[in-house]
């Protein structure tokens, strides 16, 4: 186990959160470093820093201290990768050795999912730092997959009959932590990337099918042409790039670029990923909201 410190931004979110909560049970020492000082949790051996990522001076004074940071991506905007650089070039200013990114599936310059082409920029500037890094690129998140289904039942979007291995949060979490803390794990994730996904690849149809099964409500994959799907979202009043986002993750589906399944969890954490069955029994009141 590691004697340095580790840095954990999003330390208040769903991944960072999750990341900080499995350290400090290792006894890792660690540098919270949080939008909202008095959000921060509390963990014996750990200390908070308020910093955001725009702020490249701040976010440096956040990291001074800090050996290896965990990035976790900003939230979805039109300058994300503006962002992302900017906090980069904080941790490196700051002394930071090394980096682990939580990054996307497949992420490259000309990806179909728009925002996975932010996590291939970030990581290239990443890259060129001569920073060690070690990038995650998780598939969609399997914790998310409950909000892609309407309160009829229906999940409506481009997937056409393309695959995706939905991973879970805790799973990322559980590989994070490993990379960060585990000298094992490190050793096999320097300067590497790791595709980190749930245990099976379905399409969206077999998706809502196993979703209906499982709850017992009707639910069904209802194809949209991307067309369809863009002004469905803009008369929501999403904006331009969110509504492309959007779309382009299902498009990105029917691609067949999310059609991947690794061993990752497993190799880095001992147990397997959890698939949508053990999902939905962690978390029976996910579906809820489905009236059907």
């Amino acid at each position: 186990m590691t004697n340095h410190t580790i840095g954990v931004t999003g330390a208040t979110g769903a991944v960072g959160g999750r990341v900080a909560a499995r350290l400090a049970r290792l006894g890792v020492a660690q540098r919270l470093i949080v939008r909202d000082i008095n959000r921060a949790p509390e963990y014996p051996g750990s200390t908070a820093a308020m910093a955001t990522y725009e702020d490249t001076s701040d976010f440096e004074r956040a990291c001074r201290g800090v050996d290896t940071l965990f990035l976790v991506p900003a939230t979805e905007s039109e300058n994300r990768i503006d962002v992302h650089l900017s906090a980069v070039d904080g941790a490196l200013k700051a002394g930071v050795s090394r980096i682990v990114y939580l990054s996307f599936l497949g992420a490259g310059p000309a990806s179909t999912f728009t925002f996975a082409r932010t996590h291939f920029f970030t990581e290239a500037h990443i890259r060129s730092t001569g920073l060690t890094y070690t990038f995650l690129r998780s598939s969609l998140y399997l914790d998310l997959l409950p909000a892609w289904v309407s309160d009829r039942g229906e999940v409506r979007g481009p997937a056409g009959e393309g695959r995706v291995a939905w991973v879970s949060r805790d799973d990322i979490a559980d590989v994070a932590a490993a990379v960060l803390a585990d000298p094992v794990a490190a050793a096999v994730s320097e300067d590497a990337t790791h595709d980190v996904t749930g245990p099976e690849a379905l399409s969206m149809a077999e998706t809502a099918e196993k979703l209906g099964a499982l709850t017992g409500r009707s639910i069904r994959y209802v194809p949209e042409t991307p067309q369809e799907a863009m002004e469905a979202r803009l008369a929501e009043g999403m904006p331009l790039w969110e509504a492309e986002g959007r779309v382009s993750s299902y498009t990105a589906i029917a691609a067949n670029e999310l059609d991947v399944v690794a061993s990752t969890v497993q190799k880095l954490t001992g147990h397997p990923a959890q698939s949508i069955e053990g999902f939905l029994r962690r978390h029976p009141s996910a579906m809820s909201h489905v009236f059907c």
